[in-house]
């Protein structure tokens, strides 16, 4: 892989690192500054010319701050002639931003993804993006990866004869029947009514959770307020034990202390595409690697293999 490099950001060097361990490949430095009057500068320390150059990056906290150091590297790359330019993007932060639902409402997820387009990205890799549409919002070729196989291996550990997956919302119900089917459980969904970021309501939940192990799955947890609610109405309808499972751990502020205070939680799983700072860690929370599953979409990227024939939902 001699005319490839890898380049990562600020916002998760670690995760950068474990991906080119796998692939075999240096991290290429990055140097990156600040002026006196704020703004950022970046500088790509390794060759590009006619390289097929990777630039790792999750818009995560401080979004704003990694979303411009990303840009920045965008362009760096395209001045120094790369070849090819992926964006490798493990958690998308704006894909939430998908619609507009109020009058007078930007679309950010649109916006962004044309940035990251006009900067100079010729592919982007991401990993559980927060709907479908966002793939549509890029102008450029979008490799879409999944974690379920990575949360699967982890729970087929455990006795799962008693167990059903539970998907918080109708809108995460397909991903949540696609993981069932991975484990062999059955599946429900609650029925979930959001009136702000942090307050949601859950009125009911569809399917049958009396006296069953409980996989609650999401693709991301922020404030941690729906997998509370959800927490409600499962032991309303006499759920024997829950372990919570994510692909992205944002566990903003507190969330991740009140979720393993909670005392039916006996596990909270979640993967790498987010740092965690070691503060935030409790004893239930276990976070699994999607390095190799990157650094082998990257490999075959790289070497124009498919990607959908890997990483495609069941």
């Amino acid at each position: 892989m001699k005319d490839i490099a890898v380049f990562s950001g600020s916002a998760h060097r670690e995760l950068a690192t474990e991906v080119c361990a796998h692939l075999g490949v240096p991290l290429s430095p990055v140097r990156t500054s600040r002026f006196a009057n704020d703004c950022l500068e970046v500088q790509l320390q390794a060759n590009c010319r006619e390289r097929d150059v990777f630039l790792v990056q999750p818009l995560v906290h401080p979004v704003q701050e990694n979303l411009v150091e990303l840009l920045l590297m965008l362009d760096a790359a395209r001045g120094a002639s790369a070849a090819r330019t992926t964006v490798v993007m493990p958690h998308y932060a704006y894909a939430r931003s998908d619609k507009k639902d109020a009058p007078r409402i930007s679309i950010g997820g649109r916006l962004i993804a044309d940035l990251l387009v006009s900067a100079g990205a010729d592919r982007i890799l991401a990993m559980t993006l927060h709907s479908p549409q966002v793939h549509g919002f890029f102008s450029v070729p979008v490799d879409h990866l999944h974690a379920l196989r990575e949360l699967a291996a982890h729970f087929r550990g455990s006795d799962l004869s008693n167990t059903t997956v539970v998907s918080p919302d109708l809108g995460n119900a397909k991903e949540a029947a696609a993981f069932a089917r991975l484990l062999g459980t059955s599946v429900a969904a609650g029925a979930k009514q959001r009136f702000a970021d942090d307050r949601v309501e859950i009125s009911t939940v569809i399917g049958d959770v009396a006296g069953r192990d409980i996989i609650v799955l999401d693709d991301e947890i922020a404030k941690g307020s729906t997998v509370i609610e959800l927490m409600a109405r499962l032991r309303e309808l006499g759920a024997a034990s829950v372990r919570i499972a994510c692909t992205h751990g944002l566990f903003s502020a507190d969330a991740l202390k009140r979720l393993s205070d909670q005392p039916d939680v006996l596990e909270i799983v979640c993967t790498n595409t987010v740092p965690i700072p070691p503060e935030k860690h409790t004893g239930k929370l276990k976070v699994l690697s999607i390095a190799p599953a990157l650094a082998e979409a990257v490999r075959r990227i790289h070497n124009g293999e498919s990607v959908s024939a890997l990483f495609d939902t069941p």
